[in-house]
């Protein structure tokens, strides 16, 4: 590549057709990418910094015309086969997208980071175009590569990285929140993310882990690194400190919030959420007056506007639309054999109905608080059940059975296996004692017998122990578990039941104190089996 003063080599007038339909094209894409992110954007508070990346993807497009430095895509050989593979990419991640979406839904965070992706691939594709030497719109420089690659941090992170990332800082924070509370000589203790306090508990939730803060940092860190600094060495420290703050002042805010709760005032609501923003605030402004500090910008000769100095390489224009008509295609088909089905014809079963009710020896209840998490699971079909019975050791035995349905259509297998007690647990402090040999477990009492579950063993820091067996039914049948944090253990779920949206889905768990040699044989045992065998199993 090779580099040229403001106004050398940059012709002044209108581009050419060619020239003007790439860039509607590019247009086009983003403003898609950016409907279909719109929704997470809006109720994902991770992401709400989002809603300025077209405003500031124009703007960091502008500056680099601007400001420079105005290097250029020289005519070589190479030009084809670079083109074709950055577009090329792009549409096999799109296909990877589609994919997923026939079976995970399109408002996914894994489709739509996906999604996003190939959108940094045609942007990338546009970008080595209307940067060539003969065409000279938009130079090839720091700035605007940085434009391109920020659609990779307004998408949401997939779940099993968001997952990892979401409990070691909730880990993290936990910790270091309870060093600094005994260094002050507050007394706790900690039980997993809970910190227990001598007035209250409080819970290190999602929300308090330091994604938001985190993700949005980073954001603004590459953005005033590419808009208000010049030198490279200096960007980098700017970009690296970003993390540094974010976690810093989530820390701090955790720490406030601990010390409210502690002197009898109520966190939730409004203390969580100003402190949130307050947090977020300051961060961004320290951030910008950093990057102000670092290096102050020196005074640019503005260049007359750069217009097209030459014609489109044919052989690279038509690289361009029969890829990007190829994805236009690709995304057409995956649409619309990816749609959501309807469930209001479907009559729903009474989940009650496949649960005993108390014998002479349990005493039974239902769960009252299950309703609270119909937004994150999706359905409003669920039902709990706890029995309990003396024993000889003095700790009573506790038996538990859930169960969630999905009408067909409803929801894809991938967003139901997702809400499995190996994600799901870890959070309120069980940590997985399971090893790979003892994963798989039959289940039977009196001439019953079950699919074989799933089984996990959980325990608490304080030994509290829970026998977990689960099931996922799909269309009257079990099928084989996959780690729903695995992308390609996604990708072989697609694959099997990316098109097949419209059968009905069963969750099913079954927990215990106890191991289930020690349940078999009581009667109550071959009840439940019974009527959880009526869900396929």
């Amino acid at each position: 590549m090779n580099a040229a003063t403001p106004n050398s080599g940059i012709a002044a007038g209108r581009p050419s057709g060619p020239v003007l339909g790439i860039v509607t094209a590019l247009l086009l894409g983003t403003a898609v990418c950016s409907a279909m992110l719109w929704p997470e954007w809006r109720q994902n508070p991770d992401l709400s910094h989002g809603f300025f990346a077209p405003l500031i993807f124009l703007l960091l497009l502008w500056e680099s015309r601007r400001q420079g430095p105005w290097r250029w895509v020289p005519a070589r050989a190479w030009n084809i086969p670079l083109l074709a593979a950055v577009l090329g990419a792009g549409l096999l991640i799109l296909a990877l997208a589609g994919l997923f979406a026939a079976t995970l839904a399109w408002s996914h965070a894994v489709v739509l980071f996906l999604f996003s992706a190939a959108l940094v691939c045609l942007l990338g594709g546009g970008l080595l175009l209307l940067g060539h030497e003969q065409v000279r719109l938009v130079p090839l420089n720091w700035i605007s590569v940085t434009a391109v690659l920020l659609w990779l941090l307004v998408a949401p992170i997939p779940d099993g990285t968001y997952s990892r990332l979401t409990l070691g800082l909730q880990s993290w924070v936990t910790t270091n929140v309870m060093n600094m509370l005994h260094l002050i000589g507050v007394p706790a203790r900690q039980h997993g993310n809970v910190i227990e306090l001598a007035r209250t508990t409080v819970g290190v939730e999602e929300a308090c882990s330091g994604v938001r803060s985190l993700i949005s940092c980073v954001y603004a860190g590459f953005f005033f690194a590419a808009w208000q600094v010049r030198r490279p060495l200096r960007r980098l420290v700017l970009i690296a400190l970003a993390p540094v703050f974010a976690l810093g002042m989530n820390l701090l805010r955790s720490l406030t919030l601990t010390l409210l709760a502690n002197d009898g005032v109520e966190i939730a609501g409004t203390w969580h959420d100003i402190t949130g923003f307050a947090i977020l605030g300051i961060t961004a402004a320290a951030l910008a007056g950093l990057a102000i500090l670092l290096e102050s910008k020196e005074a640019v000769v503005p260049a007359p506007v750069p217009a097209g100095a030459g014609p489109v390489p044919r052989s690279l224009l038509r690289i361009f639309w029969t890829e990007t008509v190829l994805a236009v295609a690709l995304g057409l088909f995956f649409f619309g054999h990816s749609r959501e089905g309807s469930d209001s014809a479907t009559e729903h079963p009474a989940l009650v109905e496949l649960l005993p009710v108390a014998t002479e020896d349990w005493t039974a209840r239902d769960s009252d608080d299950l309703y609270q998490f119909t937004g994150i699971l999706q359905t409003t079909h669920l039902v709990e059940r706890t029995y309990m019975k003396p024993h000889a050791d003095g700790q009573p035995t506790q038996v538990t059975v859930y169960i969630a349905y999905w009408p067909p259509g409803q929801t894809s297998v991938s967003r139901v296996a997702s809400h499995t007690p190996d994600a799901c647990w870890p959070g309120a402090g069980w940590n997985s004692q399971t090893t790979g040999a003892d994963r798989r477990q039959v289940l039977s009492a009196s001439g019953i017998e079950l699919t074989p579950a799933e089984y996990r063993l959980f325990r608490t820091d304080r030994g509290h122990a829970q026998h977990v067996w689960f099931w996922h039914v799909f269309d009257g049948r079990a099928i084989d578990y996959r780690d729903p944090y695995s992308i390609p253990a996604l990708l072989q779920i697609a694959w099997q039941y990316g098109f097949k949206r419209q059968g009905s889905q069963y969750f099913v768990r079954l927990s215990s104190n106890r191991p289930w040699d020690e349940l078999a044989g009581d009667p109550l045992m071959r009840e439940i089996l019974t009527g959880l065998d009526r869900t396929g199993l």
